[in-house]
């Protein structure tokens, strides 16, 4: 009886191990887990992923800073420019996606995304309707890009010193931010109807939507998860030279599909870059005590041509690339000579940081990153920061911009974030937790294999003593002496 209690542990202990041991080799729950949550993360109407999807809970908040230049008539005598960073002017972000149909019997969907914007003063630096800023004249530098060399270059000329225009204006922050009829632009809005009388960086673009996107639903394949198709009706983009660069790659950035490794690039496109780019794998964290892993802008993507040669297609004109760190998107901004950066230029070119005194680039305040959680693919945390910069430089068919030395003039940053809110912590924690469970249970196979293990090597030991006690005993006289 004892023999075969003994063998029924041992097997047992034997049966348990080896199981749990297949089941680890074999990931057999954790195939488990991954087909739940590749099934679970479809765009499918009345799901908690689309809810998700279609009005994101987490706040977004946008940050404006601006650089106020302290030194215009020094500027304008050739000397380095000086500029002081003044911000942020904070602003919530409300970005709901409406007006969804889905396509294809449910492959696809479509969805505007306008963008209203409400002001925080409790995170703000001032008033931005009180605050002055001086920075370039981007109406007047551009007027006089459209019209050099052309017959209209004396009429402007003549506009320019009839409403006393120079290189540089002085503005207040919510003129700058969301707009102010301009007498120069007025003028020309008369010949030239489709130019816009009023300027600023985001007239007309507080409660409304950058064009109409088609994105995959995931249904076919997860990995295609939110990747947009289309945009304003059409498959690619067509403002630059090569078929790559006018490629629409990636989601919106605000989505993307489960399952993500350390090793794959992270697609995006922006229709603010007027362009799609990638991130690449860049540490692992937490946020909220959940496992994320960083992506930031890969160094190819803004890098020169001669070091990445697939960015040829973004110089415009052909050969015309202003350096790494620096993207020319006049071509997509009717003709405005506007370039963008990271803030402080960071990973660009030393050459502009150089040119401006107060550029002072730091990883932590200006790289664009998003934490996003492996598992599931749900951005807990991210950072969207871009420079909007001008080109200026001497004409000489306008005495206004004097002996100004060639530059890529920065005017202002914005830092885009987000943060995911307690509730959606609270539920992704839940989730996170059931599936460690799940995945966990070839362990626990493990665990009790092994504690039968030790219950037979105890029962062999205590077997064995016995014995040994029972043959001295056997061995001793009947009678002793």
């Amino acid at each position: 009886m004892k023999s075969l209690c003994l063998v029924t542990v041992g097997v047992i202990a034997m049966t348990l191990l080896i199981a749990s041991i297949s089941l680890l080799v074999a990931h057999v729950f954790q195939t488990v887990v991954d087909l739940q949550v590749k099934q679970g993360t479809v765009l499918k109407n009345g799901t908690e992923t689309f809810e998700a999807w279609e009005d994101p809970p987490p706040p977004v908040y946008m940050q404006f800073y601006f650089f106020n230049v302290t030194n215009p008539l020094e500027v304008l005598q050739g000397d380095t420019p000086l500029v002081e960073e003044i911000g942020p002017y904070t602003y919530r972000e409300y970005r709901p996606r409406v007006h969804v149909q889905f396509l294809d019997n449910g492959t696809k969907v479509s969805a505007l995304n306008p963008k209203t914007y409400v002001f925080e003063p409790q995170k703000s630096v001032g008033d931005p309707e009180v605050d002055l800023i001086r920075t370039v004249n981007i109406p007047a530098v551009t007027a006089m890009e459209w019209t050099r060399s052309t017959p209209l270059q004396f009429a402007t000329e003549v506009l320019l010193l009839l409403y006393q225009e120079s290189l540089f204006t002085v503005r207040t922050v919510h003129e700058l931010l969301w707009g102010y009829k301009d007498r120069l632009l007025s003028t020309i809005h008369l010949l030239h109807p489709e130019i816009d009388p009023v300027f600023g960086f985001f007239n007309k673009m507080n409660g409304t939507d950058d064009g109409e996107y088609v994105f995959l639903s995931g249904e076919m394949n997860y990995l295609n998860f939110s990747r947009i198709v289309e945009w304003k009706g059409k498959g690619s983009l067509s403002w630059w030279t090569t078929e790559t660069c006018n490629m629409i790659n990636g989601t919106d950035g605000t989505s993307f599909h489960p399952l993500i490794s350390k090793d794959e690039n992270i697609y995006i496109f922006s229709s603010d870059f007027c362009r799609s780019f990638y991130l690449v794998y860049d540490s692992s964290g937490t946020v909220a005590g959940i496992p994320t892993y960083r992506f930031v802008p890969s160094a190819m993507v803004f890098a020169n041509m001669t070091v990445n040669p697939d960015n040829a297609g973004f110089c415009v004109p052909p050969g015309n690339c202003p350096g790494t760190g620096v993207l020319n998107v006049s071509i997509c901004k009717q003709g405005v000579p506007i370039f963008l950066s990271a803030p402080h230029f960071y990973q660009a070119d030393q050459k502009f940081i150089e040119d401006i005194e107060g550029m002072h680039p730091k990883k932590e305040y200006h790289e664009t990153f998003l934490d996003i959680n492996p598992l599931t693919g749900l951005v807990l945390q991210a950072a969207k920061r871009m420079q909007i910069n001008v080109h200026v430089r001497k004409l000489p068919e306008f005495f206004e911009t004097g002996n100004i030395r060639t530059l890529i003039f920065p005017v202002m940053y914005i830092n885009e974030s987000v943060l995911i809110d307690e509730v959606s912590a609270s539920k992704l924690k839940h989730v996170l937790l059931e599936a460690s469970v799940v995945t966990g249970i070839p362990f626990v196979i493990m665990a009790l294999g092994i504690v039968f293990g030790i219950v037979f090597i105890v029962l062999v030991c205590r077997s064995r003593g016995i014995s040994e006690e029972s043959t001295e005993d056997e061995r001793s006289p009947l009678i002793r002496t």
